[in-house]
């Protein structure tokens, strides 16, 4: 008596993504970088080929190419490098700290907390210049981080990213709030935030925001020193702590880190979302987790994609311009989206 077969269902491991060696990536990135500087200066209203682009920028050629080129456009480009590095460099923290791949700064409030130091005061001491709104940025930047730093080591939230990110975001809820309230009942706060608010490259000069390129150093600088130190917390804190790793020092590190770099960013162009959230994951697709390559890439790639938004809201206005924080969440909504659906139909969320 024969049988009937039986059909023994084989499921397959999955598959890792396949990643670049590092070099490549950095090949790459670096491309791409070179690429969006070029036509960050050379697109816009009026297209100026990349000949005429470098001979304003050695102060020679035609007089109106050295209007829109070596005064306009340097402007912005400047401006969109200094912002890209401070964001990428934030957003890899920010992901590390609360192990969460689709974290920003913004979760944690630290964004909320440097617009409601800016906002405040501008309602307690009006127009602001960058000198006074940088420190106001740090400062707002700064208490939430403090708040955020505390609360992580409570009984509640210790050792728990999901907890800390679940009291970031209420608290960068309760300062958004604060901060609209300030601009609802206050007419001429209201006229200087809401261009500054959608994210601007334009807002300040590029001779008020080189010499805020310090502040940045300093919080790249302790970036890139707590990497490995990150790498090995990826691993969960009793594990770090058995290889010499000092989270609680390592948190308040890297809170510092982002405090200075936010608040910098935001003191510059406004709060511009999505460029911390998507860059990292995106190199992590590209390179692998490391954090001793993504956050060096992230320096270059973050102003790449800032620089890229900033070109296209140009192009897309009809005539217009569409401000890069705009664009940014136009492109980051999305991808935001694609890559929430990719970890659930990957069966890890």
């Amino acid at each position: 008596m024969s049988s009937a077969p039986v059909i023994v269902e084989r499921r397959r491991a999955p598959v890792a993504a396949s990643r670049l060696p590092a070099w490549f990536g950095t090949v790459l990135v670096v491309v791409v970088l070179v690429v969006s500087l070029a036509l960050s200066l050379a697109v816009g209203a009026r297209f100026v080929p990349l000949d005429e682009v470098v001979l304003s920028l050695f102060g020679s050629g035609d007089q109106n190419v050295l209007n829109i080129v070596g005064e306009l456009r340097v402007t912005r480009t400047v401006n969109a490098v200094i912002c890209g590095v401070a964001l990428g460099a934030a957003g890899v923290l920010m992901q590390a700290l609360t192990r969460n791949p689709i974290a920003d700064p913004g979760m944690l409030g630290v964004s909320a907390g440097a617009s409601f130091g800016v906002v405040a005061g501008m309602s307690v001491l009006g127009a602001l210049g960058v000198g006074g709104m940088i420190w106001l940025a740090l400062a707002g930047a700064a208490l939430a981080s403090a708040v955020i730093f505390w609360f992580s080591g409570t009984r509640f939230a210790s050792g728990s990213p999901v907890r800390l990110i679940l009291a970031g975001v209420a608290f960068s809820a309760i300062l958004a709030g604060a901060s609209q309230a300030i601009v609802l009942t206050d007419e001429a706060v209201l006229d200087a935030f809401r261009f500054w608010r959608v994210g601007s490259l334009t807002a300040r000069p590029v001779e008020e925001a080189l010499p805020l390129v310090a502040l940045i150093v300093v919080g790249v600088i302790l970036a890139l020193l707590l990497g490995p130190a990150l790498n090995l917390m990826a691993l969960g804190d009793d594990n770090a702590i058995a290889l010499g790793v000092r989270p609680g020092a390592v948190r308040a590190l890297v809170l510092v880190a982002v405090t200075l770099l936010c608040g910098t960013a935001t003191a510059i162009a406004g709060p511009i979302a999505f460029v911390g959230l998507v860059i990292p994951h995106l190199l992590r697709r590209l390179v692998g987790p490391d954090l001793r390559v993504v956050l060096p890439l992230s320096l270059l790639a973050a102003p790449a994609m800032l620089l890229l938004a900033d070109t296209l809201g140009r192009v897309i206005g009809g005539g217009g311009e569409v401000q890069v924080g705009i664009v940014t969440a136009l492109i980051g909504g999305p991808l935001l989206i694609a890559f929430v659906v990719g970890k659930r139909t990957a069966g890890i969320s």
